[in-house]
């Protein structure tokens, strides 16, 4: 499992949106024809991304074929003949077309800034292999023909490269895509975003193929795809204008890493009391993370068993930018932007301040788990203490050793807070015991690893966010743990790893399989152990600048192991 940070990051390639300033090709055999399409509703049941039920599996053989073997560019017609050569059936033939199209004919970027440039008649754009969105349509919309296709061209408004959420869309549109008849229904695509892409400042295309725009189902191609004529929609009943503008665009990632729906669902939304939550359901378990303005900040992640909650605490008042990426669990490609959300702050939460250095996810999840930490005893991503203390308790599954890592904002470098915390093993339980020095916003981190896994590294395996308040809080170190201090070791008493000068002081400890527990100073104290394993007794801080815990592992050993250290407080 790869650890969630800013470096794992890739920020989303902005589709291009390919305007369409040049309108259709003025020949009047591609001039968009008029069908009539209301009988067609295509009802989204979540089942699949596509308008016909496809195989992909089975079109491997036909896309390496039509993708990497065939390139003439001589005609048109030559190369759909040379095409179906493997295609038998309407809809290989198509999709044929389609996997040439995606991979061959790269968008024009300096057509697009430069209407003198660009071209849209078919045979032109086949010989230079670049083109602006009319370029992709009709050429599409050429080779369906030669192929005995029904295909038409679709003009309308796209929310692509240079939208912004908010956006008013008006005039004739800025995007062209196509229609195609297949088994009696009509079906959408558009080759143009399934090419590739430019990213946001560039000048440079990248083929980067996108399945997701070949027969996508109209309930999801409505998403980013407004077409002049509401008949080319499909659907019923139809989408206005206005709640086209207002929809949170959710682009094909958000669909290809299985997730299936997101509240609010409106591209504009604002904080309630400083504070705006996203929820992401999913059908399958996936990986979240976010930015505030390009920035991986202000915000707590929680995976959930069907997704995520996103809860945002900017920092100013203002508008805001926010991305969510996503990636399935198992995938080990980088993140993809899922959809972005134009966000207003109108008040600072001002008791929410977040950890700069914290990551994502925060709090138990089904990732907890699969590390094998369960039955949390705090489910909660932000712990609440009034007196500064707090426990987290897990049922191992896994035979399991930990780093933990506590922090604070700020905090003095001559601090060891790594010295706040404790970790204790009873049978397949663990826990880990905080005390905190002081006031604050706390991110304690758990890492683990397998002890019979190679190597020394250790995994993210969890975040909690420790809040306290009280000001009067003022938790010394634990004691100082030796080497030789087992996690299945148990302290009982004292805690604090401070102790007070001139004091006779109860010590409580419980390490199974020795033979003798002793706490020294200027005398050496023996415990004396209890029937139910621990071992206690008594030990005077008079004199001493510190104590320490020694154990005798077997009668026969010559020389005593340290297990932990305490400090006495100056007289």
């Amino acid at each position: 499992m790869v650890l969630l940070s800013n470096a794992d990051i890739r920020f989303c390639n902005i589709r291009v949106d390919h305007q369409c300033r040049q309108g259709f090709i003025a020949d009047n055999k591609n001039k968009e024809i008029s069908v009539k399409t209301a009988g067609f509703a295509y009802p989204w049941d979540q089942s699949s991304l596509k308008s016909l039920q496809v195989d992909l599996k089975k079109f491997k053989q036909l896309d390496v074929f039509a993708s990497q073997q065939v390139s003439t560019r001589s005609s048109v017609e030559v190369l759909v003949k040379e095409l179906l050569q493997k295609a038998q059936t309407d809809l290989e033939k198509l999709r044929a077309i389609w996997i040439w199209v995606t991979h061959h004919i790269e968008y024009d970027v300096k057509g697009y800034y430069n209407t003198e440039l660009r071209t849209g008649v078919p045979g032109d754009v086949l010989q230079t292999g670049k083109a602006v969105c009319a370029g992709y349509a009709g050429l599409f919309k050429e080779m369906c023909r030669f192929a005995g296709i029904n295909c038409v061209m679709v003009s309308g408004h796209s929310k692509g490269f240079s939208y912004e959420p908010g956006d008013r869309f008006t005039g004739s549109g800025n995007h062209a895509w196509n229609a195609v008849s297949l088994e009696g229904r009509w079906h959408l695509l558009d080759s143009t975003w399934g090419a590739g892409n430019v990213k946001r400042n560039s000048s440079q295309f990248t083929f980067q193929y996108n399945e997701f725009y070949f027969l996508t189902h109209p309930a999801l191609f409505i998403g980013d795809h407004f077409p002049l004529k509401d008949e080319w929609q499909l659907l019923n009943p139809r989408v206005s204008l206005r709640q086209f503008e207002k929809a949170l665009t959710k682009m094909s990632g958000f669909y290809s890493c299985d997730l299936r729906s997101i509240n609010p669902d409106s591209s504009l939304i604002e904080t309630v009391n400083g504070k705006a939550t996203i929820t992401v359901k999913s059908q399958s378990p996936a990986l979240f993370t976010h930015t505030l303005n390009g920035k991986n900040e202000s915000g707590i992640i929680t995976l959930t068993a069907d997704g995520m909650i996103l809860d945002i605490y900017p920092k100013s008042t203002r508008k805001h930018k926010l991305n969510i990426f996503a990636k399935p669990f198992d995938a080990t490609e980088t993140y993809d932007c899922v959809c972005e959300y134009q966000l207003q702050c109108e008040s600072v939460h001002k008791e929410m301040k977040l950890p700069s250095a914290m990551s994502n996810p925060v709090g138990p999840s089904w990732l907890t788990e699969m590390k094998g930490l369960l039955q949390p005893s705090q489910c909660s991503p932000i712990v609440y203490t009034q007196d500064g203390r707090c426990a987290f308790r897990f049922l191992l599954e896994k035979h399991l050793s930990f780093i933990l890592k506590l922090s604070l904002e700020n905090v003095n470098v001559s601090d060891d807070l790594s010295r706040h915390v404790f970790i204790y093993r009873e049978g397949n339980w663990v826990e880990f015991k905080i005390q905190i020095p002081r006031a604050g916003m706390y991110l304690f981190t758990i890492f683990a690893k397998e002890k019979s896994a190679p190597g020394k590294n250790h995994h993210f395996v969890c975040n909690y966010l420790i809040s306290c308040s009280n000001p009067s809080v003022q938790w010394p170190v634990f004691p100082l743990v030796y080497a030789s201090w087992q996690q299945e070791y148990e302290l009982v008493e004292p805690l604090s790893g401070v102790l007070p000068a001139q004091r006779i002081l109860q010590f409580k400890v419980k390490i199974p399989g020795v033979a003798k527990v002793l706490v020294g100073s200027r005398d050496t104290q023996e415990l004396s152990v209890s029937s139910d394993g621990y071992w206690t007794g008594s030990c005077s801080t008079a004199g001493c600048k510190d104590l320490t815990v020694m154990v005798l592992h077997k009668p026969t050993d010559s020389s005593y192991s340290l297990v932990l250290q305490y400090q006495v407080e100056n007289n």
